[in-house]
C-alpha cells in the first residue's frame, strides 16, 4: 500500500516541489483547501480532506480536519495489535506524513488597524492539533512544519522510502516548539486583549553559542529575539572580525543606547559600559575627532560607535589604535578596506533607524525576571529649568543639554563634565557623588583650566559638597534631576559661586 502524505500549509514557500517529489517517490497525497487548489494548478495529483473523511469542510474551513479518519492515522501505534484492529474496523488508513504550518496569526496583529475579530479569524486550530498527533507518533510519522526541511526529508526518502527515527524524532521536536511559540503568541496577545498581566512568554532563537560568559570559566550564550528592531545587536550584521564575545555584546549594546539618543553627527567611544569619550558636531569627521580626544587613553580597547556613514577619514585615525569593535549604518567602501586591515577588529553595520518604538529590558535575578521600559526618555532643557540668578545663554544649554543626554548612560552614581558638546570628564559608579564627581572634574583639567565646563548629575545632590568642588575647577553651568531636601542649599552654593543651575524633576540612574 502507498504511503499517504496529508498537507495543509499557510506558507506554501517550495510546497510544489516538495509534493512532487514524494508523488515521484509513490506517496499519495491528501491536501486541504487552498493547498489542494494549488497544487492541483500545478498538475499534482491530490485527493480532498473531504474523501478521506466522508464529512465536508465546514465552518467557513475551521472544521474540517478534526476527524477520527485523520487523527486515528496519526496517533495509531503500528505494532500495538489494538490499534491496528480499531483502524481496521472503523476503515482508517495510516497517514505516514503531515506537512503542515499554521495561519499567519503572528503577521496578522502586527498589522496597523487589526481588530480582534481579524486575529480570532488566524487562530489556528486543525493544524496545531495534527501537527501534535503527528509528533506524537513519531516512531512511525513524519511531521514537516518548516519549508526548510523540505530537501533533507525528500533526500531520505528517495534514498530509503522514509525518513530516519532520528530524523523523525527531531522534526517532532521541531513541530511542538513550532506549536509552542504559537500559543504563546496567541496566549499574550489574548491576555493583552483581556488586560491580564501575571505571566510572561518570552520567544529568543539562539543566534551564538559564545566561547565563554563574563569570564573564562562561565558558560554563555546569545538568544536574539524573533521581533526585529533598530539598535540592535541581535539583527546586526558583522562585516568583518573574531566572534562576538559576551562582554563585547554587553559593551555594544550599551554603546547603541547612547547612539539612539542623539540627533547630530555623533561618535562615542565606550569601556565596560560606560562612555569615555563622546561627541557631537556638525560633520560625523568632527564628531570622531573630538571624542576621541576627550580621553586617548581609556579609547584602547574600547568600542566605538557612529551615527552616519563611517568615512574613510574616520577610518585611517582609528588605524593605529587597537580597538575591540566599530559600529556604524554604513561604511564607504574605501573606510572599509582601511578597516580591512585589522583582521580581528569587529566591524558592524547596525540599523540606526530613529524610532520611538517602546522597548522591554529584561534583567535576570536569582530566580527571576525584572522587566521595564528601556530609558529612552531625555528631557529637553530650556531656560525655565534654570533656579538660579544666573540664567544659561545658548552655549550653556547646548553642553547642558549634551552632558544630561550623556549622563543617562553612565553607570550611577553618574557625573559628566562637557564642553563644546564634548565630554571632558566621565565619573562613574563611585558609591557616593561626590567621588564620582572628583574623578570627572580631574579629568576633565588634567591638561589645564577650561573656558566653560558644565555638569550634569544624574541624581540629585545630596549636599552643596558638589557644587562647591565644581567651583573650584571651574565649572559654570550643573544639571541635575533636583528633588533633595538640600536642594535650596544646593541652589543657594550655586547662586554664590556664580553657576548657572537647572532642574529636570527627571532623575535617570543606571545600576
Amino acid at each position: 500500500m502507498a504511503k499517504r502524505a496529508l498537507v495543509s500549509v499557510s506558507d506554501k514557500t517550495g510546497l510544489t516541489e516538495f509534493v512532487q517529489g514524494l508523488t515521484k517517490a509513490g506517496w499519495e497525497i491528501i491536501a486541504t483547501g487552498g493547498t489542494q487548489t494549488m497544487l492541483e494548478k500545478a498538475g499534482i495529483r491530490t485527493t480532498g480532506i473531504s474523501q478521506v473523511t466522508g464529512f465536508p469542510e465546514i465552518c467557513d474551513g475551521r472544521v474540517k480536519t478534526l476527524h477520527p479518519k485523520v487523527h486515528g492515522a496519526l496517533l495509531a501505534r503500528r505494532n500495538e495489535p489494538s490499534h491496528l484492529k480499531a483502524l481496521e474496523e472503523n476503515g482508517i488508513e495510516f497517514i505516514d506524513l503531515v506537512c503542515v504550518n499554521l495561519y499567519p496569526f503572528r503577521e496578522t496583529i502586527s498589522k496597523d488597524g487589526v481588530t480582534l475579530a481579524d486575529a480570532i479569524e488566524k487562530i489556528d486550530i486543525g493544524g496545531p492539533s495534527m501537527l501534535r498527533s503527528a509528533a506524537k507518533n513519531f516512531e512511525s510519522v513524519s511531521v514537516v512544519c518548516d519549508p526548510g526541511d523540505y530537501k533533507r526529508v525528500l533526500s531520505e526518502i528517495e534514498q530509503n522510502g522514509d525518513t530516519t527515527l532520528q530524523t523523525r524524532l527531531e522534526l517532532s521536536a521541531k513541530a511542538y516548539t513550532h506549536t509552542a511559540q504559537y500559543d504563546a503568541c496567541i496566549a499574550t496577545y489574548m491576555r493583552q486583549q483581556a488586560g491580564l498581566q501575571e505571566k510572561l512568554f518570552l520567544e529568543f532563537d539562539l543566534k551564538q553559542q559564545l566561547r565563554y560568559g563574563e569570564n573564562p570559566h562561565q558558560s554563555a550564550k546569545f538568544y536574539a529575539s524573533t521581533e526585529k528592531m533598530p539598535y540592535s545587536l541581535a539583527s546586526a550584521e558583522q562585516l568583518q572580525g573574531k566572534e562576538m564575545s559576551y562582554n563585547n555584546i554587553q559593551d555594544a549594546n550599551a554603546a547603541l543606547n547612547i547612539v539612539r539618543d542623539m540627533k547630530r553627527p555623533f561618535c562615542v567611544a565606550l569601556k565596560h559600559m560606560n562612555p569615555c569619550g563622546a561627541a557631537e558636531a556638525d560633520t560625523i569627521e568632527q564628531a570622531w575627532q573630538k571624542a576621541y580626544e576627550a580621553d586617548k587613553v581609556s579609547i584602547y580597547g574600547g568600542i566605538v560607535a557612529v551615527n552616519r556613514c563611517l568615512t574613510e577619514e574616520i577610518a585611517l585615525g582609528m588605524k593605529p589604535i587597537f580597538l575591540e569593535i566599530v559600529m556604524a549604518p554604513e561604511y564607504t567602501e574605501e573606510a572599509l578596506a582601511v578597516l580591512s586591515a585589522k583582521k580581528n577588529l569587529r566591524v558592524l553595520r547596525v540599523d540606526m533607524t530613529p524610532t520611538d518604538q517602546t522597548i522591554d529590558q529584561y534583567v535576570s535575578v536569582n530566580g527571576g525576571l525584572l522587566v521595564q521600559h528601556l530609558d529612552t526618555q531625555t528631557e529637553q532643557l530650556t531656560s525655565e529649568m534654570c533656579v538660579t540668578d544666573i540664567k544659561p545663554d545658548e552655549k550653556t544649554l547646548a553642553d547642558l543639554q549634551f552632558a544630561w543626554n550623556i549622563v543617562k548612560h553612565v553607570k550611577s552614581n553618574a557625573i559628566v563634565v562637557a564642553q563644546d558638546c564634548r565630554t571632558y570628564g566621565v565619573g562613574a559608579g563611585q558609591m557616593n557623588r561626590v567621588g564620582s564627581a572628583e574623578i570627572a572634574l580631574k579629568q576633565a583639567t588634567a591638561e589645564g583650566p577650561a573656558d566653560h565646563l558644565v555638569l550634569a548629575s544624574d541624581g540629585f545632590l545630596p549636599f552643596d559638597d558638589t557644587v562647591e568642588m565644581a567651583a573650584q575647577y571651574g565649572v559654570k553651568a550643573i544639571v541635575q534631576p533636583g528633588g533633595s531636601i538640600r536642594d535650596t542649599d544646593c541652589i543657594k552654593k550655586a547662586n554664590e559661586k556664580g553657576i548657572v543651575m537647572l532642574l529636570t524633576g527627571v532623575r535617570h540612574f543606571k545600576h
